[in-house]
């Protein structure tokens, strides 16, 4: 089993609460983090990008570092770690995209992928007047479909020609191209985003409640079967780890109680503007009633692993043995000091 890391180049990290740490974003943390992610052996770092958070009092999300731009300083400042940009497509050319994922790869040493990120969060584009419309929501996935056909076409010749409905390439030439092929991630959740992993991607990150994880996996390796690809399934997970499983219970009750409310319900009134069924934002809706090890809205709908190390390395486990992911991306309240205690304390624990 593999074991990631979601950056948190967002401020706050991927918890909308005050009684969670809350800072703004920096390079300096986020090499610590990638630098403790090689010493204790994790496979991956993923960050993610927002082009405009969702406010507060906690100002969640409302810094973001730019993806691009800092996964080509890690990967120059790092030996090991695999290294997942994040794309919002809607928001660069492919032809851009490809050029600056194969200058990563040169700089890692061919430690680079590219997160897909179709984009359900109008208010990000519209404010840069990139919001095509409303019928986005539900062809987005056509739209992505294309994007990486570009990008898979420049990668493999260097030079491609191209008209689709969304892109026209004449000879359009990316040199130099990637020494191997890129994976691809994509976190695609409804019908058609499943569709798409099983179609595209190399990856799925699963932002999901634990009792969907397991159909949620035998359906897009279903799908991928029919493309005669195997896909592998990694799950979204925040780890709380205390020295015993009541102070980790504290801490999570703690984050509960002071959830950023304002923020929160931006991120919703963002999310009810979605109409494609199924996908991150009805995740995000139906979070607001769950509980934290399903994936409530205080943790931004992803299930906690609580507990102490003992606890937690028999949770994971559990899920490993319930669900069959082929890994785990993990986030925590404090980075570097969650990195070091689950590859320290817990990795040696776990009996996978």
């Amino acid at each position: 089993m593999k074991f990631g890391i979601f950056l948190p180049n967002g401020s706050n990290g991927y918890i909308p609460s005050a009684g969670s740490p809350v800072y703004e974003p920096t390079f300096e943390h986020n090499l610590a983090i990638s630098r403790e992610a090689e010493r204790q052996g994790l496979d991956f770092v993923l960050s993610m990008m927002k082009f405009r958070g969702f406010g507060g009092d906690t100002g969640y999300w409302d810094s973001c570092l730019e993806s691009f731009t800092l996964m080509a300083a890690l990967a120059a400042a790092t030996d090991k770690v695999g290294l997942f940009p994040s794309i919002s497509i809607l928001s660069q050319h492919p032809a851009v995209v490809a050029r600056m994922i194969a200058t990563i790869d040169d700089i890692s040493g061919g430690r680079c992928g590219l997160n897909i990120v179709t984009g359900w969060n109008k208010p990000e584009y519209s404010q840069m007047g990139m919001w095509p419309g409303d019928d986005y929501y539900g062809r987005r996935y056509e739209y992505a479909d294309e994007y990486v056909t570009v990008l898979k076409g420049l990668w493999q010749g260097g030079g491609f020609t191209h008209h689709g409905e969304f892109f026209q390439l004449d000879d359009c030439i990316v040199n130099p191209t990637p020494r191997d092929a890129i994976p691809l991630v994509s976190a695609g959740q409804s019908d058609a985003g499943r569709a798409f992993v099983a179609k595209h991607a190399d990856h799925q990150f699963v932002l999901t409640d634990k009792s969907s994880l397991a159909a949620s996996v035998k359906d897009v390796r279903e799908k991928a079967k029919a493309y005669d690809r195997t896909v592998g399934i990694y799950a979204l997970f925040h780890m709380i780890i205390g020295d015993s499983d009541a102070q980790a219970q504290e801490q999570v009750d703690q984050i509960v109680e002071q959830a950023d409310r304002g923020a929160i319900a931006n991120i919703i009134g963002s999310a009810t503007l979605d109409t494609n069924k199924g996908g991150t934002s009805d995740t995000l809706k139906a979070a607001l009633e769950k509980s934290v090890e399903e994936g409530n809205m205080a943790f931004m709908g992803i299930p906690v692993i609580h507990g102490s190390e003992e606890t937690v390395a028999r949770k994971i486990e559990a899920i490993a043995a319930e669900t069959d992911v082929d890994g785990l991306l993990f986030s925590w309240p404090d980075f570097v000091d969650g990195c070091s205690r689950f590859g320290q304390k817990i990795k040696p624990l776990l009996r996978l």
